[in-house]
């Protein structure tokens, strides 16, 4: 090919003036573009950002908009000049390791990723940030760079942190609401139970417990004693245990000589309970006698020890609490009727627990809680033991119940023949199982399981180590060996 002729060049010379002017156009356009997109960078709220990515997939911040000043309190260089990712030297350490594995997993996923972490400034100010972008990708599907906005959530985190605190506050409420000191229970009667409890301890008035065996009279006994503003004992008698002959001797106490045996002078139950609570469970077993002389000494706070001419005063709170139908002994002349009005002054009836089923999940979880030394939930009891327990009316109310649980607990289902439930083969077996799933090792579970089964049979035997050895088909030297590992 010949030289180009000076119109050629000419016409070449035309076509690179214009390239050049299309190109500092082009290049004006995108400054001003650059421009317009960092000024709506800079007035986000938090921090925009882009970051370069090299062969192994490890940030550097190139650019940080000027939301860096609010969220981090220093100027855009100090992300962009250190030329390393910065905001791994920030972040906390036990966050350190979900971010990466949050942010390589969006760059291999080709997805936006989303991640929240704490970040720890010079000042020691800690900041939980919210963290959203996504990867950018060369023509051969390389990641290249990671665009993204960092926001400052740590006020969100504040009232997520308040609300969880609430949310346990009305929790421990809720369970407050159904635990009256030892006394359990939601249902309506036992909440009538409380009210009443409550308003006995701010009185001084004599209170009469009404219900059937096992209800837990005696507890409430207690709880009044405890709620009450008196700074004596809690003396808790046992009126059917007592031999007919020796009662006035217990109520009163005696000098010595007074009658054969007493070798020394003792104090009787209405001294001992002087400025506390004397409970008399099973009071319907006092004999007419004894009522005369406990009416005396409930009216006059006064008494005579047996064998003593001298009267001894005692200032105590009288509750009484009774399976029976104290009226119907008063008409059969079993019960003296100005005794019968001095202890009915302030009834209160605990129902059983047929009467409130809907306590039963609150108590089988607190008894389950007890035997197993840690929480417990009833839901974890298998359904169709669940639907047995609410199906039995449990004439032993609340202590049979205990009783059947924590024989369960132990036994497994072959102990639940009298609620229709027949034992699966090896049901025991697992049930112990299940309960060493519980404990660090078998040999914990089947200590623990031990100590119960001692536990209980001391317990039957009125701990009587030889009875229970008998019972347990163990010599006394094993006995004594097992009572001392397991601190009984």
């Amino acid at each position: 090919m010949g030289e180009p002729t000076y119109e050629e060049l000419k016409q070449q010379c035309r076509l690179l003036k214009a390239q050049l002017t299309s190109f500092k156009e082009t290049k004006e356009l995108l400054v001003a573009s650059e421009r317009q997109l960092t000024r709506m960078f800079n007035n986000l709220p938090g921090m925009a950002y882009r970051c370069s990515l090299d062969e192994k997939l490890h940030p550097t911040l190139i650019f940080v908009s000027q939301g860096c000043v609010d969220l981090f309190g220093v100027a855009p260089g100090f992300f962009t000049d250190q030329r390393n990712n910065v905001m791994e030297t920030l972040a906390h350490p036990d966050d350190l390791a979900g971010m990466r594995k949050e942010q390589d997993g969006a760059i291999w996923g080709h997805r936006p990723y989303k991640m929240h972490y704490r970040v720890q400034l010079d000042d020691d100010t800690v900041k939980w940030i919210w963290d959203q972008g996504e990867c950018v990708y060369d023509e051969n599907d390389v990641p290249v760079y990671l665009d993204g906005i960092m926001i400052d959530i740590s006020a969100h985190k504040l009232r997520e942190y308040e609300l969880i605190q609430e949310n346990q506050r009305l929790q421990n409420t809720e369970e407050t609401h159904h635990h009256f000191g030892r006394i359990i229970g939601k249902s309506q009667k036992m909440q009538a139970v409380v009210k009443l409890i409550s308003m006995a301890a701010k009185s001084d008035a004599n209170v009469i417990i009404l219900g059937e065996t096992g209800t837990g009279k005696d507890l409430v006994a207690q709880t009044i004693h405890e709620l009450s503003e008196l700074g004596g004992p809690y003396v808790p008698v046992n009126c059917g245990a007592i031999p007919a002959n020796l009662m006035e001797s217990e109520f009163f106490g005696h000098k010595k000589g007074a009658f054969s045996g007493a070798t020394s002078d003792r104090k009787g139950y209405l001294t001992q309970a002087d400025g506390g609570t004397l409970f008399l469970d099973e009071v319907g077993e006092i004999d007419l006698s004894l009522q005369v002389k406990l009416l005396r000494a409930l009216e006059s706070k006064r008494f005579q020890p047996v064998g003593s001419c001298e009267s001894q005063s005692s200032n105590f709170r009288l509750v009484a609490a009774t399976n029976r139908d104290l009226s119907e002994m008063v008409r059969e002349g079993r019960m003296r009727s100005d005794f019968y009005f001095r202890l009915h002054v302030l009834p209160l009836h605990v129902p059983p627990l047929r009467e409130r089923k809907e306590d039963l999940p609150l108590l089988v979880t607190e008894f389950m809680s007890r035997y197993l030394g840690k929480p417990a939930n009833a839901s974890s009891i298998p359904a169709k033991v669940r639907t047995a327990f609410e199906a039995h009316d449990w004439p032993g109310n609340v202590r049979e119940l205990q009783n059947v649980l924590e024989r369960y607990l132990t036994f497994g289902e072959v102990v639940l023949s009298d609620f229709g439930i027949q034992a699966e083969t090896g049901g025991c077996i697992k049930e112990l199982l299940g309960l060493a799933n519980e404990y660090a090792s078998l040999e914990e579970c089947m200590d623990t399981v031990e100590r119960h089964i001692i536990l209980k049979a001391l317990e039957h035997n009125h701990w009587k180590k030889g009875l229970t050895a008998k019972a347990l088909s163990m010599n006394m030297r094993t006995m004594q060996r097992k009572l001392k590992k397991h601190g009984l």
